[in-house]
């Protein structure tokens, strides 16, 4: 590679890596260090299979030889969201152009990362989708409450004329059940529908919020579950409602208790929710771009959410335990959300964990 160019590589930021016709590598400039996880110094002139393997192609031939195949025929070769394996272990996604500098004999690698790019995309998804259920759950709760107010009134009514006419007390039961079915459906869409106060933003201390959630949990579990923290004390204030925020927070932390208890035999492990905070600098959320956002982690070593419902938690009446209502979490979400911030989850099992994300502008 021409010394003159490496300047210029070196303050791209789109990783790009130069091998021989051997396929060692010959040059890495730093964005492509700061991808694979290597050192430049250390892996010159290794072998390009040591430092990446890509999952799940369905070509023939691996990728590596159709790369050594383009210094042969002089063409390009583009691949789109690949899955590479690095060394580390960890799995990436990018898209990649192999080059051919035939008058070098070596070979170009350009890499796009799109990890960051995926995630933004089903950020932006999951809000869409928010927005719209809320439409159609205001939507809903209009049309059930109408009718439920309609009913309840009736079955009063009802009940006064049956005190009149009839000194059976049974018939009075019959219209208890109307009333008090009413009220439970009128407060399920009530709690469909979350909190309705207007927000009050103030300065508030994530760690404060976060330790009324630990104080909470710790009273109902009585000590069953271990709790345990690891905060970055260096977070600044947010703006934000205390209570809204203590309720969000509290849903998703008695969700991971709920899914502790029911998972009576870990093995070598005692049921651990683990709350984290940190500063994510320079993080998009939806299509708003954030210098700061505070991040917090809730994790816990339960059985883990099953992957046919993982991608739809946040929707109302969504739940993976028969008992439960599945409200809590689409209700922490649209609370985040009016704090413009997002919830995010991933879960296997004995691993899941909730990223609470906050802008701290």
């Amino acid at each position: 590679m021409l010394p003159d160019y490496k300047t210029l590589l070196d303050n791209l930021t789109t990783a790009v890596i130069v091998a021989d016709e051997q396929l060692r590598l010959v040059y890495m400039n730093p964005a492509c260090e700061a991808l694979l996880k290597i050192s430049f110094t250390h892996s010159l002139g290794g072998p390009m299979q040591h430092f990446y393997h890509e999952l799940h192609s369905n070509e023939n031939g691996t990728s590596l030889e159709k790369a050594a195949q383009t210094l042969k025929d002089g063409s390009l070769y583009t691949k789109r969201k690949a899955r590479w394996r690095l060394g580390n272990n960890e799995t990436i996604t990018v898209d990649y152009t192999v080059t051919p500098l035939t008058d070098s004999n070596q070979i170009l690698f350009e890499i796009q990362p799109l990890d960051r790019l995926l995630q933004i995309s089903r950020e932006e998804t999951l809000i869409a989708s928010q927005s719209t259920t809320r439409n159609l759950l205001r939507g809903l709760a209009h049309e059930v409450k109408n009718p439920l107010g309609g009913i309840r009134g009736s079955a009063q009514l009802l009940e006064k004329e049956l005190e009149e006419i009839s000194d059976d007390p049974g018939l009075k039961d019959y219209t208890n059940v109307i009333i008090a079915e009413s009220d439970r459906l009128r407060n399920l869409v009530d709690r469909m529908l979350g909190p309705r106060q207007p927000i009050d933003f103030i300065d508030v201390n994530i760690h404060e919020i976060l330790e009324r959630v630990i104080t909470l949990i710790y009273a109902e579990t009585k000590g069953s579950i271990t709790l345990t923290r690891n905060y970055d004390p260096s977070i600044p204030d947010i703006k934000g409602d205390l209570e809204l925020l203590i309720q969000a927070l509290l849903n998703i932390v008695r969700n991971a208790t709920q899914a502790l208890n029911s998972q009576k035999d870990l093995v070598n492990e005692s049921p651990t929710i683990t709350i984290s905070t940190r500063v994510q600098r320079q993080f998009t959320i939806g299509r708003q771009h954030y210098p700061l956002v505070a991040c917090i982690t809730i994790s816990d070593n339960g059985p883990g959410i099953p992957s046919d419902i993982i991608e739809d938690i946040f929707y109302p009446m969504i739940s993976g335990r028969a008992e439960g209502t599945g409200l809590g979490l689409s209700i922490s979400q649209q609370l985040i959300n009016q704090h413009k911030g997002l919830i995010e989850c991933e879960s296997e099992p004995g691993d899941t964990h909730f990223s609470i994300y906050i802008p701290l502008d």
